[in-house]
């Protein structure tokens, strides 16, 4: 997903003395550092309040004390969340002297998630506790029902109303969590159904037999019925794989997936790990750590793909199905094809990486190894025509490897040869440090033209794109690297292929932009020419949204004039509010200019209204769900139309038709 990102590029004044040092008090440091707290303060961080109030009742699923949970969201867009676990204790807690009910609602690292006698694993201890949402929502209201009773507690900004408080009785166990954000502290307090769906869908197949509820209170049917969908799973993560697969319509080679299901009774790490193949050129391994997508992966991952390598590469030398290949096989040809869940619940979790979502537990990497291992060669014993199949697709992948990692060495060979490497098409900035150069990814030689004249040479490239570039989710890896198009975006980024860690993997030691910037037309073709270069970013070159390198720009649609005075307009809204202030409403006392094209812009407006850090808004790239980033793509650029016609229906109501 992208998120709007408004440059400050005004430096304060220098007032940093021994009075800037301040203690903050209990959640008082999450209102005035939220994004240190939920990640950022736009729709990630508001959906990340949904997250972590759910994540306490999986708690309880995985403890065996909740079957059943119900999402809301209400017609105001506050949030809701009811389970049937043992209901939040609610007695008073001896050291604090206040109610058990209160602290978890109010206290930082407060909760029974530290006491492991509570809670084995814990999939909210990767965030920041109900004390978080509790403080960055206007109101909160929590109601228990435990021991044959019902309590309740109201909050503002995360301060009690009153002391807990109890109001009935009633057979009923469990919580309910009902908040609603503070509009002074997100961008935004609207919630998108969609986003919350794909996780609470997620959460339903790595927790079999948990039934998960949404309900949309916003929307009715033509019969007065709410919007309402369940998410559950008899089988799991095997249905996981096997939902991934039909989705994306990728044949699979073997009958049903592999299912592998252990628990380690000394570190008490319990591994589950569902797995198949299929005619893809492509790998798709989602992994977790108590309920959580490290999409940076981790030593989860690590041993998954050692166990895999090693008894794939032993059976195939023992049956001599190597031999006619003519070429080494290499760990990576055994995972073409693939598709795996590698769901992990470990007690103490530590986590690392970029993005704080890889698993850094060395002891984890030797448990999924051997556990897969053993499952791994019983079942290519026990199903040998089946293993053939895997074997054949294996050695198709080592030559195609073979044939990519040629025209690689071409586009570096190519770069040592001709001097500095850079493509002709570029013009470069003069500055050197990357992290203040950006290089523009510009749509046709006209547009690229303009934006070189109105760019500020010290610290901006421009690279024109020709037309429409190869869509890489349906071409061979070899045919990638051989389009001139994505191999000047390679050259003029300064980056490779390889690292000494993962022979895949992107290598930035010499990247030369710390801001990619694609900018487009504002029509339907720049739209798809946009998802053809994200596509090819997310496939290939990863590595730069997860270190937040990529950016959309957003140039205007109109330019709205009456007089001398003049303003853009950059989305249908900001239009008719142009009108309203300049032509007192009527349309016929302004002067409309769509923009259909960049070149239909000259460079100085170009510069003033996209280009400039200090007018211009960007959008920065990031992905929430690699799970569902994976989909999309897959979807809106493979070969299937009904899947990309039945998406695009069902989010028209989010888009602008372009007339």
């Amino acid at each position: 997903m992208s998120e709007e990102f408004k440059e400050d590029v005004t430096p304060e004044k220098d007032t940093y003395g021994a009075d800037s040092i301040q203690v903050l008090e209990g959640l008082e440091a999450v209102r005035k550092r939220p994004a240190m707290y939920i990640g950022d303060i736009g729709v990630k961080g508001l959906h990340h309040l949904v997250y972590e109030v759910v994540d306490n009742s999986i708690d309880e699923a995985l403890a065996g004390y909740c079957k059943n949970i119900v999402v809301n969201i209400h017609e105001d867009n506050s949030i809701s969340v009811v389970d049937d676990g043992r209901g939040i204790p609610t007695g008073i807690n001896q050291k604090q002297g206040v109610s058990a009910l209160q602290l978890a609602m109010t206290i930082l690292h407060a909760g029974g998630k530290f006491d492991k006698n509570t809670y084995k694993v814990s999939g909210g201890l990767h965030g920041v506790g109900v004390s978080c949402v509790n403080a960055l929502s206007t109101k909160m209201h929590t109601t228990v029902y435990r021991e044959g009773k019902i309590f309740e507690q109201e909050y503002h900004i995360g301060i009690p109303d009153y002391p807990v408080r109890e109001i009935g009785v009633s057979d009923l166990h469990g919580t309910t969590q009902h908040f609603w954000p503070d509009a002074t502290i997100f961008q935004s307090v609207i919630y998108n159904r969609d986003i919350l769906e794909v996780r609470l869908r997620e959460l339903s197949y790595l927790n079999k037999r948990i039934s998960i509820t949404m309900n949309d209170l916003r929307e009715k049917d033509e019969n007065g019925n709410t919007y309402s969908k369940i998410f559950y799973s008899e089988g799991g993560i095997v249905e996981f794989v096997e939902m991934l697969d039909k989705a994306a319509k990728r044949n699979s080679l073997i009958a049903k997936p592999l299912y592998v299901e252990a628990h380690d009774p000394v570190s008490n790490v319990a591994v589950d790990v569902a797995l198949t193949y299929n005619d893809d050129f492509k790998e798709h391994i989602f992994s977790y750590v108590n309920n959580i997508n490290t999409i940076e992966g981790g030593t989860h991952v690590a041993g998954f793909r050692t166990a895999l390598t090693r008894v794939f590469k032993n059976y195939g030398d023992k049956q001599g199905l190597f031999e006619k290949a003519k070429v080494e096989v290499e760990g990576d040809d055994f995972r073409e094809g693939l598709t795996a869940i590698v769901s992990v619940k470990v007690p103490e979790p530590q986590f690392e990486g970029q993005t704080k979502t890889k698993l850094g537990n060395s002891e984890v990497s030797g448990i999924v190894q051997t556990t897969v291992s053993r499952a791994l060669e019983a079942y290519l014993e026990e199903n040998p025509k089946e293993a053939k199949n895997i074997i054949s697709k294996v050695v198709l992948a080592a030559q195609a490897r073979v044939a990519a990692k040629k025209a690689r060495e071409m586009v570096q060979r190519k770069t040592v040869l001709s001097g500095s490497g850079l493509p002709g098409k570029l013009a470069d900035c003069s500055e050197r440090d990357p992290e203040k150069c950006e290089l523009f990814l510009v749509e046709g030689d006209s547009a690229g033209g303009t934006a070189k004249q109105g760019r500020d040479r010290a610290y901006q490239a421009i690279l024109p794109l020709r037309g429409k570039i190869l869509n890489v989710e349906k071409a061979m890896e070899h045919k990638i690297y051989e389009n001139e198009e994505i191999r000047n975006i390679f050259t003029a980024m300064g980056v490779s292929v390889g690292t000494p860690d993962d022979p895949k993997a992107l290598n930035l030691v010499k990247l030369r932009y710390h801001k990619l910037i694609i900018m487009t037309d504002a029509d339907v073709d720049g739209s798809h020419i946009a998802t053809l270069i994200l596509t090819f970013i997310f496939r290939y070159m990863k590595e730069l949204v997860t270190q937040g390198y990529v950016y959309i720009a957003q140039p205007p649609l109109y330019l709205v004039k009456r007089g001398k005075e003049q303003e853009y307009a950059y989305n249908e809204e900001q239009r008719k509010h142009l009108i309203a202030r300049l032509g007192h409403g009527k349309e016929d006392s302004v002067t409309l200019q769509r923009y259909k094209g960049l070149g239909e812009m000259n460079s100085e407006q170009l510069w003033e209204t996209t280009m400039d850090p200090t007018r211009r808004t960007l959008k920065r790239v990031s992905i929430d769900s690699l799970l569902n980033a994976d989909e999309v793509f897959t979807m809106l650029m493979g070969d299937e139309v009904a899947p990309r016609r039945e998406f695009i229906e069902t989010h028209a109501k989010y888009a602008k038709l372009d007339v």
